[in-house]
């Protein structure tokens, strides 16, 4: 008797949902802060952060990137302690982008 091999199918895998992640101007966070933490959590290279850092400046808000809810609220988690640990007051919050 012969078997017949079954192609096994592929499980269909959905797409995480993302959050932007957003840092908020104000008017006491200096800007070589703002700099600093793009780089440091964003991974932004030097002209990257200083045009994103900008448009903070400018439009009162910009976002920093786009990642899974898990990814996204610890990063905004790490830039809220880190801004306070360095007595700054600057913001960052969670945008969905699936609404």
């Amino acid at each position: 008797m012969t078997q017949l091999a079954t192609k096994k199918s592929k499980p269909i895998l959905k797409k995480p949902k993302t959050f932007e992640v957003i840092l908020l101007n104000d008017d006491y966070t200096t800007m070589e802060f703002v700099v600093e933490v793009l780089k440091r959590f964003f991974n932004k290279d030097a002209l990257a952060a200083e045009t994103i850092m900008l448009k903070i400046h400018i439009e009162g808000e910009a976002v920093c990137g786009s990642y899974p809810y898990d990814l996204a609220q610890s990063k905004v988690s790490q830039v809220i302690e880190y801004s306070r640990k360095n007595e700054q007051p600057l913001m960052c919050v969670l945008r969905d982008l699936n609404s």
